[in-house]
C-alpha cells in the first residue's frame, strides 16, 4: 500500500511540474507577443490548456509568472539552485588565468542569451510602462550587478587586472558587457555568429580590464 501511495505521489508531482512548465511556456510566448501588459491570465491559461484556477493555484499572479519565467530562462531549468552554486561558476573559479575565466563565462553567456533574449527584451519593454514588470527588471539588473561583482573579485585575484580598477569599476565593465541588448544588436539584428560574439566579449572585456601582455621587445603594449 505504501508503494502505491509513493507512486501516486510521484505521479502527481510529475503532473504538477508538467502543468507548471506548460504555463511558463505559454507565458514565454505571449509576453513576447502580444506583450506582458496585453496578456491577461485567462489568455495564458488558454494557451497552456489549463483552467484559470490552475494558473492561480500554481503561481498566484501574472507578476509571479514573469518573475519565475525570468529566473528559469536565465538558469536554464526550474531547479532551486542558486546561481553561485551552479556548475559553470565552479568551473570559472577553478581556472587560474583571467582570460580563461572570461572565455568560460562567455560560453555561458552565449548559451543564456540564446535562451532568454526574447523574454528579457520583452521584459525591458514592459518595464517602461508597467510597474510590476519594472520591479522585476530592476531586480534582475541588481542581481546581475551583484553577480558581476563576485566575478570581478575573482578576476582581480588572478593579479591580471589593471591596478586602476577596483571590484566596483571592474564589475561595472562586466555588467555592461554582459547586457542582453549587446547580444540582440550583434547576433539577432546584425547576424553575428555566436562564436564571433563570444570572441567579441572576451576581447572587449580583456582590453578594458586586463594588463596588456608583454610585447616581443619586453615592453607593455
Amino acid at each position: 500500500m505504501a508503494v502505491k501511495r509513493r507512486y501516486e505521489s510521484a505521479h502527481r508531482q510529475a503532473q504538477a511540474q508538467q502543468t507548471r512548465q506548460a504555463i511558463l511556456d505559454a507565458a514565454a510566448t505571449m509576453f513576447v507577443e502580444p506583450g506582458y501588459a496585453a496578456t491577461p491570465l485567462t489568455a495564458i491559461a488558454a494557451e497552456a490548456g489549463v483552467a484559470i484556477q490552475t494558473v492561480y493555484k500554481t503561481f498566484g499572479s501574472k507578476q509571479a509568472i514573469l518573475s519565475t519565467l525570468v529566473d528559469v530562462t536565465v538558469a536554464g531549468d526550474d531547479e532551486p539552485v542558486a546561481l553561485p552554486q551552479r556548475q559553470f561558476v565552479a568551473e570559472i573559479r577553478e581556472l587560474t588565468g583571467a582570460r580563461a575565466k572570461l572565455d568560460r563565462y562567455a560560453r555561458h553567456l552565449v548559451e543564456v542569451h540564446a535562451r532568454q533574449a526574447q523574454v528579457m527584451l520583452a521584459l525591458a519593454n514592459a518595464a517602461t510602462a508597467d510597474t510590476e514588470a519594472a520591479e522585476i527588471w530592476r531586480k534582475n539588473l541588481d542581481d546581475r550587478r551583484n553577480g558581476m561583482a563576485g566575478f570581478a573579485a575573482d578576476l582581480i585575484a588572478t593579479g591580471e587586472v589593471r591596478p586602476e580598477h577596483t571590484v566596483e569599476t571592474a564589475a561595472d565593465v562586466l555588467w555592461l558587457a554582459m547586457d542582453v541588448r549587446n547580444y540582440d544588436w550583434l547576433v539577432r539584428q546584425r547576424g553575428w555568429p555566436a562564436e564571433r560574439f563570444h570572441r567579441w566579449y572576451v576581447d572587449t572585456v580583456a582590453a578594458a580590464l586586463l594588463i596588456a601582455p608583454a610585447s616581443g621587445n619586453g615592453r607593455r603594449t
